[in-house]
């Protein structure tokens, strides 16, 4: 019998299931602040147990029943289950109850459709969703054959059903080429830093730790920023300049969840490469989650999938204002390295402990120094300008220029090599002045500043 599927309705019954054979169980408030994020109303929570889902209906007989008085009573018209379920698991259920039926990676992939605002990001979701429904395509169009006998019926000899897998499998590959060209375009964009020598530091964490919300007040963008779960899709790129030690580029990616879909890893690869590529990530977590353990080793996964667990990383532990006597502070291991910083994104407490850390990390050491430019030297004199490395100027009578610096050390090296200037043409102060230049090999002439 030809079953045409209801058009979607905000009301949901959610369903979840302990399973005994499941090594690690649904998160329940997870799973309905996912609903809520999608923007659906829960009208009824229906929860149960059982050794292993039922095979046509995943949830058994029984259970199906109450379901249906449930849907019945409180007139939903979604029916969202905590769980993967297949595609003839999906079908059974939607003919037996007349609702719409959506499991978990439907219901991540249908948030991650609303979120997505640019080019790539609405590739990658498509693509993620084309995938998910090239196995769910059997619903009702098998009664549209082309293959019937007689004068005037005789079609190309495929039927719907296969007309639309090639299609859907013609639309995914070029797709696929599209996002291969983006990740082409990232790599030489990461080159390109590479050759400038400018770090790059990567937020990553668990969605809704707040990621964003440490970004804009790192940054001062105006990222989107929402107490709900995958508030940002699009990844976000902004160089700022550290206090001290120069330019870094901030990047906000997609937060990660538990049990995170496949198909989103692999759409999402081209995204996620830029934590892989980072020089240092910082891993934002709720310490105020029930289920912090629980969160960042779910994280810890994810960065092993895409090839990311063994760059640096610097724990964040964000929004201590939920928490009752904790000050921003800086966490240390037994070399004095920082591991971990505690601080709020919201009010900004601790913003300074994490540049320090940051700094710190990245071994981005910031030197003061007193130079004397010769009036050849112009260029060099306006790049340091650019890089906010000059503290005071003042102009000899001979057009020299005498500048107090704090650069660090790094950018400090690579402007003398660009300009091909040395310690003999950048006369140094007289050594009253305790402080000296350097030449391009940076060797016993700077002064460093923790």
């Amino acid at each position: 019998m030809f079953f045409d599927r209801p058009e979607s309705g905000e009301l949901a019954v959610l369903v979840h299931l302990n399973l005994d054979n499941e090594l690690e169980p649904e998160n329940r408030r997870e799973f309905e602040e996912l609903v809520l994020s999608a923007g659906g109303d829960p009208v009824s929570e229906i929860a149960g147990h059982r050794r292993s889902p039922h095979p046509r209906y995943f949830v058994g007989t029984g259970k199906l029943e109450e379901i249906r008085e449930q849907i019945q009573l409180t007139g939903a018209q979604l029916l969202i289950f905590n769980h993967d379920i297949s595609p003839s698991q999906e079908r059974n259920i939607e003919q037996a109850l007349c609702c719409r039926v959506l499991d978990r990676t439907g219901l991540i992939l249908d948030i991650f459709a609303q979120r997505a605002k640019t080019h790539e990001g609405k590739l990658q979701v498509e693509l993620a969703q084309l995938e998910y429904m090239s196995t769910r395509l059997v619903r009702g169009w098998t009664h549209l054959e082309r293959q019937k006998g007689g004068i005037g019926l005789r079609g190309p000899g495929e039927t719907q059903l296969e007309t639309d897998r090639r299609l859907l499998s013609a639309r995914i590959k070029s797709i696929q080429k599209r996002l291969e060209k983006v990740r082409r375009q990232r790599q030489q964009t990461r080159r390109s830093r590479q050759r400038a020598e400018t770090p790059t530091v990567s937020l990553v964490g668990y969605t809704n730790a707040g990621k964003s919300t440490l970004f804009n007040k790192l940054s001062g963008a105006g990222v989107y920023v929402a107490d709900k779960l995958f508030a940002t899709l699009d990844p976000t790129m902004r160089a700022i300049k550290m206090p001290v030690a120069g330019t870094v580029i901030l990047a906000d990616t997609v937060g990660f969840i538990s049990h995170l879909p496949h198909k989103l890893v692999d759409a999402f690869r081209a995204t996620l490469e830029e934590a892989a590529s980072a020089s240092l990530l910082l891993h934002v977590v709720d310490a105020s989650a029930e289920e912090l353990t629980d969160n960042v080793d779910r994280v810890e996964e994810v960065l092993k999938e895409i090839g990311a667990a063994d760059i640096p990383t610097l724990k964040v532990y964000n929004k201590i204002d939920l928490l009752d006597q904790i000050e921003p502070h800086i966490e240390q291991d037994g070399q004095g390295r920082p591991i971990a910083v505690w601080l709020s994104a919201q009010s900004g407490e601790g913003k300074d402990l994490l540049f320090d850390a940051i700094q710190q990390r990245l071994g981005m050491e910031a030197v003061e120094m007193t130079c004397r430019l010769p009036p050849e030297a112009g260029r060099l004199r306006a790049k340091l300008y650019a890089a906010d490395a000059v503290l005071a100027e003042h102009s000899e009578n001979d057009g020299a220029t005498m500048l107090d610096l704090r650069i660090a050390k790094n950018d400090w090296q690579r402007l003398l090599k660009a300009e091909s200037f040395n310690s003999e043409q950048l006369i140094v102060e007289p050594e009253s002045a305790d402080k000296r230049c350097g030449d391009a090999d940076g060797q016993d002439n700077l002064v460093l500043v923790s």
